[in-house]
């Protein structure tokens, strides 16, 4: 067995290590949410807490970790008699992959004994298993959909319930649940988000000596794991011993109506939804005096509580990053002290402190002032545009607000990563019908394959209850949900863009775009074109918040070389199915429809919209021509990308799922 790093050893990240202890101290806090770059110790940290917290008492032989002091009457491996002596076992930290099935993490049905023995035997699983420990999920926003469902009820519930396949199981799943993620691949749903106790950002030290140790303590461990952890042994069981004393403390620590009305007061002022934030919040306060060895929750303790559990709470733009105003926490928490208040003197022994968590989040953005329309000059000399063919940038403009935009889906049926966008056969969703199996059996139609076994038992010899069943009566499930697409962007910038302010409202189309996608689980990608040339803003990633940051700087300006925007646009979607062939494109054009850029310019974007139209990609031209005079050139461009035309205005809706046209329905 490999010997974990020392969770004593890990330098820096005081948020992170007390964030853990909290919940080791008391597991109602409701868990931890990791996030940061990689390379910051994240994991390291996760793992080697396991090491440090108390055995737990188990009934022998119940593979659902029932106490012996008090099992669960409804136990699937029950009844257990209550108050008999039980085993020890260290606790477990159970990993839950991104790429986990559902059966694997619920349970499911015994296929073996149920078709050998004709008995329905549930075979548990990771909920299970995490039972009184601790749930891992690493990259926890990679995490499908339907995974983050079920880990939605479970954390909700304290318990599982498995209903399918002839199968009805509840069984007690209470955990501690803990998630590490890059935000630069992506933010995580906000009904999981809420989910988590507790959140902290950690980032790599910038301090060269601390650096230093923490290579020097890395090296040592990769050369002898053994040793290393053997000289960190006193360190680690003095934490051990002090979560077991903060446990005992913890019923007796007191949480007076002064601190209860900071708590309340917090929460109001950052405008936090439902009440999840003040429970956390008061449990985190007692979880820190606790730890400090005090009865008394003192102002200091709601301070740090308020760091841990509200910035990834409270009210922000879509692509903000969590984070906390430090300056009016400590307004708030001065409004509201009182004669009945918890002191506000540190703790002199500094244990209850750990480093503010987050920060500066919320900030207002300064007002910009409004882009000129360029008035009495060509739209390719607008007021602040390079003169044609010029490089020079223009000032950022500022996009609208943002809006509930049309759903744009890709036609036909994929076979892509789960998302919520459009149609595609997947392995979760609802059951179409079944079929022979192609390859490996992944997903078992039961009552097909049953169906299909049952005229053969008497010629098979059947006797007894067991079912005889061979290869060729094996059926797979069809099923059918949704998958996530590479939305790409292609953006005109040119200085007709940018006349009239038009640009700001294309801005607040495309973000408006990037906040669809985000909720629909698509990658995303940005494509520029101005002056002379196309450039690759952003290459595809699951990063929307990436696409909004670029966007918001995205200089504008020159002549219109559309062709050499959607040749570039053809370039990246080519690199892309090599990367990720199952993940359809949706290309969404944002442009005037003009084309004034390089020798032969309307030729040149015809010939390179037909290449979209060639190979069936799904398209989408937004028209951003306005005034009394239109020219229909975006409409004229659809065509020949074989997809359809909307307006600005029209892009403003509830539903528009027949958008895009089946390109593969025209070909044919």
């Amino acid at each position: 067995m490999t010997t974990p790093f020392p969770f004593t050893a890990v330098v820096g990240q005081d948020d992170l290590r007390l964030a853990l202890l909290l919940n080791a101290v008391s597991p109602s806090v409701g868990g931890v949410l990791v996030r940061g770059e990689k390379g910051t110790a994240k994991s390291t940290a996760v793992r080697a807490l396991t090491s440090l917290l108390p055995e737990v008492a188990v009934v022998p032989g119940c593979r659902f970790s029932c106490d012996p002091l008090s099992p669960d009457p409804g136990c699937p491996d029950g009844p257990h008699e209550g108050g008999g002596g039980g085993a020890s076992r260290p606790a477990r930290m159970v990993e839950l992959p991104v790429g986990a099935s559902e059966d694997r993490l619920v349970g499911a049905l015994d296929i073996e004994r149920a078709l050998a023995e004709g008995v329905k035997a549930f075979e548990p699983g990771l909920l299970a298993a995490a039972h009184r420990g601790i749930l891992y999920v690493d990259e926890v926003n990679l995490l499908h959909d339907h995974l983050v469902d079920l880990l939605l009820d479970a954390a909700a519930m304290g318990a599982s319930y498995v209903e399918r396949e002839g199968v009805s199981v509840r069984h007690a799943a209470r955990f501690l649940l803990v998630g590490t993620m890059n935000p630069e691949e992506g933010e995580l749903r906000p009904q999981l988000l809420d989910r988590f106790g507790l959140t902290v950002e950690v980032s790599a030290s910038r301090e060269p000596d601390e650096r230093v140790e923490v290579v020097r303590r890395r090296l040592a461990y990769d050369d002898d794991p053994a040793a290393f952890a053997a000289r960190w042994a006193d360190e680690e069981a003095a934490v051990r011993q002090r979560i077991v004393a903060a446990r005992e403390l913890l019923p007796s620590v007191r949480l007076g109506d002064g601190a209860l009305r900071q708590i309340a007061a917090t929460c109001a002022a950052f405008e936090v939804d439902g009440m999840r934030a003040d429970i956390v919040m008061a449990r985190t306060a007692t979880a820190l005096a606790a730890w400090a060895g005090r009865t008394d929750v003192l102002a200091e303790d709601v301070r740090q509580a308020a760091l841990l559990a509200l910035p990834h709470r409270r009210r922000r733009n879509p692509f903000d990053a969590p984070g906390l105003d430090e300056d009016k926490l400590d307004r708030t928490l001065e409004e509201f002290s009182g004669d009945d208040a918890p002191d506000n003197d540190p703790d002199p022994d500094g244990d209850g402190d750990g480093p503010g968590g987050g920060g500066g989040g919320g900030q207002p953005e300064p007002d910009e002032g409004p882009a000129g329309d360029g008035a009495g000059a060509r739209p390719e000399e607008a007021e602040g545009a390079p003169a044609p063919g010029g490089g020079g940038e223009q000032s950022p403009v500022r996009a609208a607000e943002p809006f509930r935009p049309k759903v744009l889906s890709v036609p036909g049926i994929g076979e892509g990563a789960a998302g919520r966008r459009s149609r595609a056969r997947t392995e979760h969703g609802r059951t179409t019908g079944a079929h022979r199996p192609r390859g490996a059996l992944t997903k078992l139609h039961l009552a097909a394959t049953v169906q299909a076994a049952a005229p053969h038992q008497r010629a098979r010899g059947r006797s007894g209850r067991g079912l005889v069943v061979r290869r060729d009566d094996l059926r797979q499930a069809a099923r059918e949900g949704r998958e996530g697409n590479l939305v790409l962007f292609v953006v005109d910038a040119s200085g007709s863009m940018a006349a009239r302010q038009r640009m700001s409202a294309v801005k607040g189309a495309v973000l408006s775009l990037l906040l669809d996608a985000y909720q629909r689980r698509d990658k995303v990608g940005l494509v520029t074109f101005r002056g002379s040339a196309a450039d690759v803003a952003l290459p595809p990633t699951s990063s929307v918040d990436a696409a909004a940051a670029r966007l918001e700087s995205l200089p504008t300006g020159g002549r219109t070389p559309l062709a050499a925007g959607l040749l570039k646009a053809h370039d990246v979607l080519r690199v892309e199915r090599l990367r990720d062939p199952a993940r359809r494109a949706l290309v969404v054009v944002l442009t005037d429809g003009r084309a004034t850029g390089g020798p032969e310019p309307v030729a040149l974007a015809s010939r390179a919209a037909r290449l979209f139209a060639a190979e069936g990609v799904a398209s989408v031209v937004v028209d951003c021509e306005s005034g009394p005079v239109r020219l229909g050139l975006a409409g004229r461009l659809a065509g020949e990308l074989g997809g359809t035309a909307v307006t600005l205005d029209e892009l403003r809706a509830d539903s528009i799922a027949g958008l895009v046209k089946d390109v593969q329905r025209r070909a044919a």
